[in-house]
């Protein structure tokens, strides 16, 4: 009797408004893939749903769950917290699915010092310019205009971690970059290394900063 093939972890991370979120809900359309759910203490936005989008809970939960252990790895961001459960992603893993992981570079950093005995792909998405970045956060459901500055201002910081990833994507058009992550998939989950263009990134990373 074969045994089961284990499932990949596919990570995604980037600044605030680079059009992650979005990548990671076409990507999830192939039936052998899984979104991880993270549970987060901040208020849901008008379009999400709870149990769908994010398990939304309040600190004092957050804080419960932490003490025991269930969280294969959280972070603080803009003053609230997200989590990913250890339990459910390690049961998805074990069916054969791949989980793909919606999370900055903190919870990216937590999962990869683990070492989990599952195949594990980190990839980083930029924005085209700041501009636009600044136009996607300016039309999302955030109407104080101090939230947008403050997550351009964690922009900055946030694109400095891109080298701790193992591919770096530019989202310059949707259809483009989403076929992109697609090809690096495809390779990484068939045993093969995609190579990207290094200097292309880190001369697009100074013109960002």
């Amino acid at each position: 009797m074969s045994l089961k093939k284990k499932g990949a972890m596919i990570v995604f991370s980037s600044p605030s408004g680079a059009g992650k979120t979005t990548l990671v809900k076409l990507i999830s359309d192939n039936k052998n893939n899984f979104i991880s759910v993270s549970h987060t203490t901040r208020p849901p936005r008008s379009n999400e749903v709870n149990g769908i989008d994010y398990y939304f809970i309040d600190k004092n939960q957050f804080q419960k769950l932490i003490n025991e252990k269930e969280f294969l790895e959280y972070a603080e961001v803009f003053g609230n917290y997200y989590g990913t459960s250890k339990k459910e992603i390690i049961k998805k893993l074990d069916e054969g699915k791949n989980v793909i992981f919606d999370i900055d570079w903190q919870g990216t950093e937590q999962i990869i010092e683990q070492k989990l005995n599952y195949k594990l792909v980190t990839i980083f998405i930029l924005p085209p310019s700041k501009k636009v970045l600044h136009n996607r956060l300016s039309n999302r459901d955030m109407k104080d205009k101090l939230i947008v500055e403050e997550r351009m201002k964690q922009f900055d910081k946030d694109i400095l971690h891109w080298k701790n990833y193992d591919y770096v994507v530019i989202n310059d058009e949707l259809k483009k970059c989403h076929k992109k992550i697609v090809n690096i998939l495809e390779s990484e989950l068939n045993g093969n290394k995609n190579n990207y263009d290094k200097a292309h990134i880190e001369n697009h990373i100074k013109n960002l900063i």
